[in-house]
């Protein structure tokens, strides 16, 4: 059975012409037609961006359900990542990732989990949007490799680790990934491709890794002026065919 997923950070729906525009990003998703859609930097209940939340609204112009995880509260303000899809689902877990504590100033990050049902096969879908800092990504993916995450009993059958790294392919963030699971555009035997920034891109900064069994299809980003207006990343969509038969996981 084939699956369609998206990253994308979509730079709180405020594009490269610095025009805040929610339904523009929803229209860029639409496009794409993706069965899940994973999601990083986005605003709920900020000033900035006129106290919306965006993820609820994203989730409601696509006729989706969406589970956001804040990776920064400020009083009723928050920002992180959401995970939607009409596919049935349920919740696993959300949380934050370690930091460095002597850096002052970095941004907190942080994850979200969602088993996502597909034709009878439970798919375990982690999103997670890893700091700029290396050091700072490597304690963070050391993190999501434990077993708290990829390492919990949860976290077993088909399963997909994607979001924005931060790290590019020659990174020890991603050598430490891809020591466990597979990036999607592995196989393909075609030039990967970028999505940054959205105007040129030339760096493999977001991706989508696998555990056994999953195949990709195919791999595609749109870049026609609206998808490159929209954010300064482009969306990353990964086709994949999933094992058939396995049976949910226990919550």
């Amino acid at each position: 059975m084939t699956l369609r997923l998206m990253t994308w950070n979509v730079h709180r729906c405020v594009g490269t012409d610095r025009k805040l525009d929610v339904a523009r990003v929803a229209e860029v998703i639409a496009a794409c037609r993706p069965d899940i859609v994973a999601l990083q930097e986005l605003d709920v209940g900020r000033h900035r961006t006129g106290g919306v939340d965006q993820a609820h609204r994203l989730a409601e112009l696509l006729q989706m359900r969406a589970h956001f995880n804040a990776a920064l509260t400020v009083e009723e303000e928050r920002y992180g990542d959401a995970i939607l899809t009409a596919l049935p689902e349920r919740l696993v877990k959300v949380g934050p990732l370690p930091g460095l504590p002597r850096l002052r100033g970095l941004e907190p990050r942080g994850a979200l989990w969602v088993a996502v049902e597909v034709g009878g096969v439970e798919l375990q879908v982690i999103n997670t949007h890893l700091g700029l800092v290396p050091r700072e990504q490597q304690v963070q993916t050391a993190e999501l490799l434990g077993q708290r995450w990829l390492g919990s009993e949860g976290f077993n059958g088909p399963a997909v680790l994607l979001g924005d790294f931060n790290a590019t392919p020659f990174s020890r963030t991603y050598r430490m990934l891809t020591a466990v699971m597979r990036d999607a555009q592995d196989s393909l035997g075609k030039a990967p491709t970028a999505t940054f920034p959205s105007g040129f891109p030339i760096l493999r900064i977001d991706h989508v890794f696998l555990s056994e069994g999953i195949r990709t299809v195919a791999v595609e980003s749109p870049f026609d002026p609206r998808a490159r207006t929209a954010s300064d990343h482009l969306p990353l969509v990964v086709t994949l065919d999933l094992p058939a038969g396995s049976a949910p996981a226990a919550a």
